[in-house]
């Protein structure tokens, strides 16, 4: 797919790695709507992407929403889904204190119901396009994460909704594949966001040891270069990618 003028929709890209995304595509000539938490909502910036309030965990929310998108940028031709929340809590504190329930379905209803309720109605739009070549008509690109396979104590809840975004590529592109339209999911690694600038000097400097090589965090843009890439090579399909230096994460 050629990034110039396609129509992209980018959830949780007010800020990370979806900021970083959205920017990627804009300035590959990409049409962008950013799909974020209504208090998320970026000053109004001329000829930048298009902000759309959504709350993914509420269908009537993510209706009109890709709705609203699909209107703004006369069509969908793909979706990169970056919205997630991580909240680590262990499944039996030392107090005696066991996970809250309510907890863990909040974080599977951000990262994964909400995931699949946008990408529904994405498909949708999609399916209503002219085919371009090989037939394409859509690219869709799941952010999922390295704790998909390297999950840490107390990231039950989070690692269990990114491994499934990994286990769904592979059936979402079999199915979508008939209408032309690719899936593959990312997962970065320790990526340098807003998140991780708010850690101790020396908590940043023992996540920084654990990459291979590079031996250093990831910069949001080269993830946001890699998306560009998904979009742009057709061949790639179907494929879970970890972008993260050969790191591997210790159970701590």
């Amino acid at each position: 797919m050629d990034a110039t003028n396609a129509r992209v929709v980018v959830t949780g890209g007010s800020s990370g790695i979806g900021r970083a995304v959205a920017r990627r595509l804009h300035d590959a000539g990409s049409r962008v709507a950013v799909l974020d938490l209504p208090s998320s909502a970026p000053p109004p910036a001329a000829g930048g992407p298009t902000f759309v309030p959504v709350d993914v965990t509420d269908p009537d929310s993510v209706r009109a929403a890709t709705g609203a998108a699909r209107q703004a940028l006369g069509g969908i031709d793909a979706l990169v889904s970056c919205a997630g929340v991580a909240t680590p809590t262990p499944v039996r504190r030392s107090d005696g204190q066991l996970h809250p329930l309510d907890r863990f379905r909040s974080v599977v209803a951000v990262n994964l119901v909400g995931l699949y309720d946008v990408l529904r109605h994405c498909v949708d739009a999609m399916a209503d396009n002219e085919p371009g070549p090989d037939g394409e008509r859509g690219v869709i690109v799941n952010i999922s994460s390295i704790a998909a396979f390297d999950g840490q104590i107390g990231q039950s809840a989070y690692a269990a909704t990114k491994g499934a975004i990994a286990s769904m590529t592979l059936p979402l592109a079999r199915e979508l594949g008939a209408l032309g339209i690719r899936v593959l999911s990312l997962c970065p690694g320790i990526v340098d966001t807003p998140m991780l600038a708010g850690m101790p000097e020396p908590l940043r400097e023992r996540l920084t040891a654990l990459p291979v090589f590079p031996r250093r965090l990831a910069d949001p843009a080269e993830i946001a270069e890699f998306v560009l890439t998904c979009l742009e090579i057709r061949l790639l399909n179907g494929e879970v990618v970890r972008l993260d230096a050969a790191t591997r994460m210790p159970p701590r």
